[in-house]
């Protein structure tokens, strides 16, 4: 039988969905990328804001009609919209079939038998502990980077986030497991490991009674076929000297963090429940760099929280074009039911929120095209990920750019390159938020 996945949200999701389609295809079920084709199709859903709800919502009305019409037989829905709305997905939209739960995606083929014979399903397993599944998982990336979800769960409870209801208390996937995983996917080709998670930072806390990402860190550096490792996710007020030193000592991690700090006033920084300053904010970011003085420095904000006025904006503003961080997305702010921020006061008009949205954007862009005019005449290390054959030329990443969500490296060649290769190349141009360059001699 053949089964279509759909996985919408982030990159711990698509974590999720690979472990899921690993399960299946070891069950003899074959992956197909077409609707019409597909006798059971999986959903994985998101729900961490209103736009990736709506997403959802839209993947699961438009797939129910295959399951009436076309050939399936199953239509499945997991992951958080799954976990959050429990009863409604199932009573609204009656050609879903079954749905499993956050913690409960190792249960997908039980899910899918039951529904073949005759019944519906549902499973919502307790929030702790996280599934195990022996099956190989499969790589949907491509090939030459993928994602090590290394802990599940969140102990922050931000007072705008839902994830700590959908996803339970923070708990890390024990060292050997991960590394087994890490040595899989490098036999399998790939050579950039990206670690994820709510927060990356306080991995083996609650195993090891301490922080221990940088000791994960030194495993994975061992693994052979492995170039780069990226970090994402980690809390500024997690960063510990370890880490700091581990990232300086060992040369496959990627000088690159992501730091998502949300805001760069005190006040709105405490309402929303975040445990830094704006003060320790810009000593944490000064000492990465007086560290580790290459290190790119990715940042994620939310613009119109509950009762930010002008005047706080205006600082973000300033904040913002102080820092010069190197790469920066911004969210408008969305009241999610359930958040202590969804009942606050004074709630921003979303005509409001895009304006600033847009302000901080366009200032980003400005401080983004000026670090690339800095880069001209520098040389740099590119992971090939494709070709622009009509234009002659192939498309990378420093280790300066996450997949997905940073910039690229254009590089005007007539050799020929392959997707995975490294390469050095001189920088020759900069765009607002690539860059050109050419093989270096």
């Amino acid at each position: 039988m053949k089964i279509l996945f759909i996985s919408l949200g982030c990159d711990k999701n698509l974590v999720d969905s690979e472990h899921m389609l690993g399960l299946l295809v070891a069950q003899g079920y074959e992956i197909t990328d077409s609707e019409e084709e597909a006798d059971i199709i999986v959903i994985n859903t998101c729900c961490f804001i209103h736009d990736a709800k709506e997403e959802s919502i839209d993947n699961i009305l438009q797939m129910a009609k295959y399951r009436t019409e076309g050939r399936c037989k199953v239509l499945l829905v997991t992951g958080c919209m799954a976990e959050r709305y429990r009863s409604e997905i199932m009573e609204e939209i009656p050609e879903v079939d079954a749905v499993l739960g956050t913690n409960s995606y190792d249960k997908i083929a039980l899910a899918i038998q039951d529904v073949l014979t005759g019944q519906k399903y549902e499973n919502y397993a307790e929030l702790v502990g996280i599934p195990k599944t022996e099956a190989k998982r499969i790589v949907t990336t491509g090939g030459y980077y993928e994602y090590l979800k290394i802990a599940e769960g969140c102990d922050k409870h931000c007072t705008y986030c839902i994830i700590p209801k959908l996803r339970g208390s923070y708990r890390s996937v024990p060292m050997e497991e991960l590394l087994s995983e890490a040595r899989a996917m490098a036999e399998q080709g790939v050579r950039e490991l990206i670690l994820v998670a709510q927060e990356t930072t306080i991995y083996g806390v609650d195993l090891y009674g301490k922080p221990s990402l940088h000791l994960l860190l030194r495993e994975l550096c061992k693994i052979p076929g492995l170039y780069w490792i990226r970090i994402l996710y980690c809390y500024p007020e997690d960063i510990y000297p370890e880490l700091i030193q581990t990232i300086k000592e060992e040369p496959k991690i990627c000088h690159y963090l992501d730091l998502p700090i949300q805001h760069g006033n005190s006040e709105i920084l405490k309402r929303m429940g975040r445990r830094t300053s704006k003060e320790e904010l810009i000593q944490i970011v000064g000492n990465l760099r007086k560290e580790i003085p290459d290190i790119s420095l990715r940042t994620t904000l939310i613009t119109g929280f509950p009762g930010e006025t002008e005047e706080q904006h205006q600082e973000l503003l300033e904040f913002i074009n102080d820092m010069e961080f190197d790469r920066l997305g911004v969210f408008t702010y969305s009241p999610e039911e359930g958040t202590p921020a969804a009942n606050m006061d004074h709630q921003i008009e979303e005509e409001v929120k895009l304006d600033r949205q847009q302000e901080l954007m366009e200032l980003q862009q400005e401080i983004s095209a000026e670090l690339g005019e800095r880069k001209i005449g520098r040389e740099l290390l590119v992971m090939i990920e494709g070709e622009i054959p009509e234009e002659h030329a192939y498309v990378g990443r420093s280790q300066a750019d996450a997949p997905g969500v940073d910039g690229y490296v254009f590089i005007n060649t007539s050799e020929t390159l392959l997707s995975g290769d490294f390469v050095k190349v001189k920088i020759v141009g900069a765009l607002e938020y690539d860059l050109i360059g050419e093989i270096s001699e």
